[in-house]
């Protein structure tokens, strides 16, 4: 079995208390695509699995596992290709800017990161977020430069579970994929 020297970390719900940062945003964003209509906002946001009973993402969700684009398609079916992806674009800034400004660090976490890198640990994030936006949520955090490099969904052919993220980290840091835990 080969040695680890690098770890690919998901971001929500590893790096960042997915509930605690993204419930807001999830409502802002159940809010812009309502157009303002609270009713209509929370019948989008139960779609997307959220339990208004326990007030948390189911944790198969779309919100909590998919992309924009699986949200945008949910939550609006009947839009041409064209306005999806421009409605992707709008959820895309709000995810980028609002969820990296918004990130709460999962507790020790920092500490964590700052230990393996010292380690010499090759540190990346896989995420199907936006590439900007986990680079942001990086900076937020105060440890982008512990990292080599953030995968969104939009930076790789087939964003997690597939290995596209494992095997672009393998090819930017040169450790063979055996090398590299995914956590």
């Amino acid at each position: 079995m080969a040695e680890i020297k690098g770890i690919l970390f998901d971001k929500d719900g590893t790096l960042v208390d997915f509930n605690a940062t993204w419930l807001g945003i999830a409502d802002f964003m159940a809010m812009d695509a309502a157009e303002g209509d609270r009713w209509k906002a929370d019948r989008l946001l139960a779609a997307a699995g959220f339990d208004f009973l326990s007030k948390r993402f189911k944790p198969d969700s779309i919100f909590a596992s998919g992309t924009n684009m699986d949200v945008v398609e949910l939550w609006f079916p009947r839009l041409s290709e064209e306005d999806q992806m421009l409605a992707v674009a709008r959820f895309n800034e709000i995810t980028s800017v609002q969820g990296s400004s918004m990130a709460v660090a999962l507790p020790g976490i920092v500490e964590t990161l700052a230990v393996l890198h010292r380690r010499s640990y090759r540190l990346g994030v896989a995420t199907n977020d936006s590439t900007s936006g986990a680079e942001k949520t990086l900076v937020t955090l105060g440890v982008a430069q512990l990292f080599d490099a953030a995968y969104g969904y939009d930076s790789v052919a087939r964003p997690k579970p597939a290995p596209d993220t494992i095997l672009a980290f393998s090819d930017l840091t040169g450790l063979k994929p055996a090398e590299i835990a995914m956590v």
